[in-house]
């Protein structure tokens, strides 16, 4: 690549999805998840085209349900360089938001221009991801119940005393009973496998693997994370329909590749940032204050392999007058 970002552009979507989960976060617990998703989309979107770089997104969110959406191929940012694939996920977790569940977060990721694969048609994907202490241990084509001893081995620890986060889902049931077989400990979400991704390949948490199938665009953005982690993802396409299944046969995708992370996302030239909405292991969600709100946010970058925690105070008055967004 003749032109790589040097900047730390991870700092500046700090900014974006902060402005996303400040704008989603007055929906929480009010029942409708398109009106939270679609403030946090006009919020990250406004965020996005202040940004001097040639954005284009590559991984949008909300195609699958036709909710509101970063659409994929919109083009973001300035138009000046540097030129960068972009994956958004402005509410991860509109039911969690909608229900005023934990762990809705919002969720950015930049890289190089042509660095991020793209699924076409995929909606879902199995995933395996572990973070640096099981790098190499994992294998996507191995049973769960091999995985979990192989893990438990490089880790220095007994397979009892992992812990598995999963999607609550029919299928991924054969995973569960090959955890409760072994006597693991097991975290059931109904959402948000981004969220749950990080929290297994974060060292401070309480969960050590996450695996089972969940949303194709969420595996790239999480690939993104662990780039800058140095964990590892491992996937494959896993259609739940006919149509799916069609529909990815023409596009010549294989379901039987096995992705890894630098097939996700290539290169160091990787920037991340999440920002909690509602409260969850991984982060805090919005606060309001006398004075306006306070976030939480996880900000990352491959190239240095720095992790941030950034916690910020906004004067909502401010930031109104000044972004014509409703805080």
């Amino acid at each position: 690549m003749a032109e790589r970002p040097e900047r730390n552009l991870a700092l500046e979507l700090a900014r974006v999805t902060e402005a996303a989960a400040l704008a989603a976060s007055r929906w929480m617990g009010r029942g409708d998840k398109n009106a939270g998703d679609h403030a946090a989309v006009e919020a990250m979107r406004l965020i996005l085209s202040s940004i001097e770089m040639d954005g284009v997104v590559v991984i949008g969110e909300g195609e699958k349900d036709d909710a509101p959406m970063l659409y994929n191929g919109e083009r973001i940012g300035d138009g000046r360089p540097p030129a960068v694939d972009v994956a958004v996920d402005p509410l991860e977790g509109t039911n969690l938001l909608a229900k005023g569940h934990p762990n809705a977060i919002a969720v950015v990721a930049l890289a190089e221009r042509g660095a991020l694969w793209s699924p076409g048609p995929g909606f879902y994907m199995e995933k395996i991801v572990v973070g640096p202490e099981a790098c190499g241990s994992i294998d996507i084509t191995a049973p769960p119940a091999e995985n979990f001893r192989n893990m438990a081995k490089a880790m220095g620890r007994k397979v009892e005393s992992l812990t598995l986060v999963t999607l609550d889902r029919p299928r991924n049931e054969y995973i569960i009973s090959d955890a409760r077989s072994l006597g693991m400990r097991i975290r059931l979400i109904s959402d948000g496998d981004v969220s749950g991704a990080l929290v297994a390949a974060l060292p401070e948490t309480s969960v050590d693997v996450l695996m089972g199938i969940g949303g194709t665009p969420e595996g790239v953005i999480t690939a993104c994370a662990l780039k800058c982690l140095g964990g590892e993802i491992q996937g494959r396409l896993a259609p739940q329909k006919d149509e799916e299944r069609k529909r990815l046969a023409e596009a010549g995708l294989d379901t039987s590749r096995v992705l890894t992370t630098d097939d996700m996302a290539k290169g160091e030239n990787i920037f991340f940032s999440a920002t909690g909405v509602t409260d969850g292991e991984l982060l805090h969600g919005v606060r309001y204050t006398v004075m306006g709100a306070m976030t939480e946010s996880l900000v990352m970058r491959a190239r240095s392999g720095t992790v941030r925690r950034i916690q910020a105070t906004h004067r909502l008055d401010k930031l109104r007058d000044i972004s014509q967004i409703d805080y």
